[in-house]
């Protein structure tokens, strides 16, 4: 695995394991949930965040597991921009998920080409 991809890997997993914890018990973010109207969900993107940034970890030995974590949170960043936008918050407050779903973007595709140049190395 290249240097690069698991430094991507580490600095993303650690993002989103603390974010995702943090959706659990910090006041700030329920009442972000709330006023997004995103509130019912909060519990299952926080799982699904520190999930994910496990994913990443463990990724690093198991390629598919990496893959399918970073393919997971860049779409999770693309739809948190999403909900930002409709929210119609000042663009300043999507650059974290902008930088997110580049970051997991490059670790998808730096390690789906180191594999072999397929996402689906099964399916050649």
């Amino acid at each position: 695995m290249q240097p690069s991809i698991t430094i991507a890997a580490a600095l993303s997993s650690i993002s989103f394991l603390l974010y995702g914890a943090s959706l659990f018990g910090s006041r700030a973010m329920v009442a972000e949930f709330e006023r997004d109207h995103m509130a019912p969900y909060r519990t299952l993107i926080g799982a699904l965040q520190i999930a994910a940034g496990a994913g990443l970890l463990a990724g690093l030995l198991f390629r598919p597991l990496l893959l399918l974590s970073a393919g997971g949170l860049a779409g999770m960043m693309l739809a948190a921009m999403v909900v930002r936008r409709r929210a119609r918050d000042p663009l300043v407050s999507a650059i974290p998920a902008m930088l997110l779903l580049c970051l997991n973007l490059y670790i998808l595709l730096a390690a789906a080409k180191s594999a072999g140049g397929t996402i689906l190395p099964a399916i050649r």
